[in-house]
């Protein structure tokens, strides 16, 4: 019994081994987050101008700082009443980026657009009349080997 109890494990453990060896066919890419966003009517060009000004300095000093690897915006053509009119796409280069997301991007933030916390949160506020954020949708690239 003894014989066949150890074969029976060295055999689960050669297949466990087996399993394990297999490659992926694919790693973990960059993750991109997309927003979605309606604009009040008739604040199109405002909310343009917002992101042209603040929203893009702020994109460019987190890209040269490494914290992402590209941005976006992109117009849509909403389905329905509700739909996002808007979309703002930014790509980091991977989740571990994620991680003391607020203690970057405080500096980087505060440096390019010369504000501090409570100044950026009173524009914040503001923005709020010019569009809705409907939410947020963060995707993983899985790439190919």
């Amino acid at each position: 019994m003894t014989i066949f109890r150890a074969c029976c494990v060295a055999g689960l453990l050669a297949l466990a081994g087996m399993a394990g060896a297999q490659d992926r066919t694919y790693t973990e890419g960059p993750v991109t987050v997309v927003t979605s966003v309606k604009v009040a009517d008739g604040q199109l060009v405002n909310y343009m101008n917002y992101l042209a000004r603040d929203w893009r300095r702020t994109q460019e000093a987190s890209k040269e700082a490494g914290v992402i690897v590209s941005y976006r915006v992109y117009d849509a053509s909403p389905r329905r009443e509700d739909d996002a009119d808007l979309y703002l796409v930014t790509t980091y280069p991977n989740m571990a980026m994620f991680d003391g997301m607020t203690e970057k991007m405080d500096p980087i933030m505060a440096k390019a657009l010369k504000m501090n916390l409570s100044q950026r949160e009173d524009a914040a506020g503001k923005r709020t009349s010019m569009r809705t954020i409907l939410g947020s949708e963060m995707l993983r690239e899985l790439v190919f080997k």
